[in-house]
């Protein structure tokens, strides 16, 4: 007998339709940005060095109407080098209380000037900018940990970075009948194609 597992916290369930998907994963993307706890908050970027993949975990910062992911760091960091030398990406996000899996390439813009990045520069306030500020660049080799706890008082390294998703490909994990969706956005029509994907 076909067994289907039925959970209302999944965020695909048997049944729904992929516009349906396609906005609840969109409304779960802004919701990240508002609520610190949430599981999207923390996103994992993969960019490659040198041909060596790379990862590590960044803080979703906004997420425009557009589909357009911000996020904010230091621009010495290593991470801004190799997307300045390939702006080909990756993101990954995982929710486990849904089970739900979002894998996103695409495209990233490092931008150290400009409205956009003048209007969240003048989010961080602070002791925030300290993050931005240290007097030695991340990754710097030091001696003892205090070393690094010396900011600069008159300039700051604040970069924002802007992600565009070329797809959302979006993993429902539901015993042995996962739910695959794919999303891939159009520039021609600037529209979204959706389709499923078998698991």
């Amino acid at each position: 007998m076909k067994r289907t597992i039925s959970n209302s916290n999944m965020l695909i369930s048997p049944g729904t339709d992929l516009e349906t998907v396609f906005q609840d994963l969109k409304h779960e993307l802004h919701r990240a940005v508002l609520d610190r706890r949430h599981p999207f908050r923390f996103v994992m970027l993969a960019t490659v060095d040198e041909g060596q993949p790379e990862a590590r975990y960044i803080v979703l910062r906004q997420v425009t109407q557009e589909l357009r992911f911000l996020f904010y760091t230091d621009g010495r960091t290593p991470k801004v080098r190799q997307l300045e030398q390939n702006p080909l990406a990756s993101l990954l996000l995982y929710h486990p209380g849904k089970r739900v899996q979002v894998r996103m390439p695409g495209h990233f813009e490092v931008l150290r000037q400009g409205s956009l990045w003048q209007e969240h520069r003048g989010r961080v306030q602070g002791e925030a900018m300290k993050a931005y500020s240290p007097t030695l660049a991340p990754g710097r080799v030091i001696q003892t940990p205090e070393q690094a706890y010396r900011w600069e008082e008159e300039r700051d390294w604040f970069t924002l970075l802007a992600f565009r998703p070329k797809s959302m490909e979006l993993l429902q994990l539901q015993g042995l009948e996962h739910l695959r969706a794919n999303f891939r956005y159009e520039q021609a029509s600037n529209t979204w194609k959706k389709e499923w994907v078998a698991p």
